[in-house]
C-alpha cells in the first residue's frame, strides 16, 4: 500500500511540474491575445524638413515601418515600451516622385548601409520617452514627448542629422536640390534639424 501511495505522489508531482512549464507556443498564443498591437494598428510616421534660409518646412513619411521586437501588450504603454522597429527608407513618400527619388539616393544612399532605419522605443514615464535610431552606422537617442488619447498614441520628436555623422549626405542633397533650395535672399539651404511626427491608432 505504502509503494502505491509513493508512485501515486510521484505521479501527481511530475503532472503538476508538467502543467506549470509554457511551451513556445502558448507564450506566442498569450502575445497574440494581446490587446494592443503595433503590427495591427494604423501607423503614421510624419517627417518635417527645412529648406530656405527662412526655414520653410517640406513634409513627409513613411509608408512601411516592420515591427522587429516587442509591439503587444495588455496598455498602450505596455505595446509602445521596448518595440523595435525598422523602416525601409523606400518607402519614403513626399507626394513628389523626383523629391523622393533624390532623398533616398543622394541622401540615404550617401550614408553607409541605410537602406533601413531601426531603432527601439522606451517610455520613460507619462508623458515622455525615447527613441534610439541606428542610421548611418550610428545609434543616437531621440527623446520625445507623446499623449496617450482614444486607444491613439501621439509622439513628437526634433532630431538633427548631424548627429549620425550625416553633413555629407545632407551636402549631397542639398547639391542636387541647389536651384530648388535657393531662396529669395539667394542663399541654398537644407536644415539639418527634422521633427518627427507618429501616431499609432489602436
Amino acid at each position: 500500500m505504502k509503494k502505491i501511495l509513493l508512485i501515486l505522489a510521484i505521479s501527481l508531482s511530475f503532472t503538476a511540474c508538467k502543467s506549470e512549464k509554457k511551451s513556445d507556443s502558448d507564450t506566442k498564443k498569450e502575445e497574440g491575445n494581446a490587446i494592443f498591437s503595433i503590427e495591427k494598428a494604423d501607423n503614421d510616421i510624419v517627417f518635417t524638413a527645412y529648406k530656405f534660409t527662412e526655414k520653410t518646412p517640406v513634409k513627409g513619411q513613411f509608408r512601411q515601418v516592420n515591427i522587429t521586437a516587442g509591439g503587444n501588450g495588455n496598455t498602450i504603454k505596455e505595446a509602445i515600451n521596448n518595440t523595435e522597429f525598422s523602416i525601409p527608407v523606400s518607402s519614403i513618400f513626399t507626394k513628389d516622385s523626383s523629391r523622393d527619388y533624390k532623398i533616398q539616393k543622394f541622401f540615404f544612399g550617401v550614408m553607409k548601409n541605410t537602406k533601413l532605419l531601426s531603432g527601439k522605443l522606451t517610455i520613460e514615464n507619462d508623458s515622455i520617452g525615447a527613441a534610439l535610431i541606428n542610421m548611418n552606422g550610428v545609434s543616437e537617442k531621440v527623446p520625445f514627448k507623446y499623449t496617450i488619447a482614444n486607444n491613439t498614441f501621439a509622439m513628437s520628436a526634433k532630431m538633427d542629422v548631424t548627429n549620425w555623422k550625416a553633413s555629407e549626405a545632407l551636402a549631397s542633397l542639398n547639391k542636387v536640390c541647389e536651384a530648388l533650395h535657393t531662396g529669395s535672399d539667394g542663399v541654398s539651404k537644407t536644415w539639418s534639424d527634422v521633427a518627427l511626427n507618429i501616431t499609432t491608432k489602436f
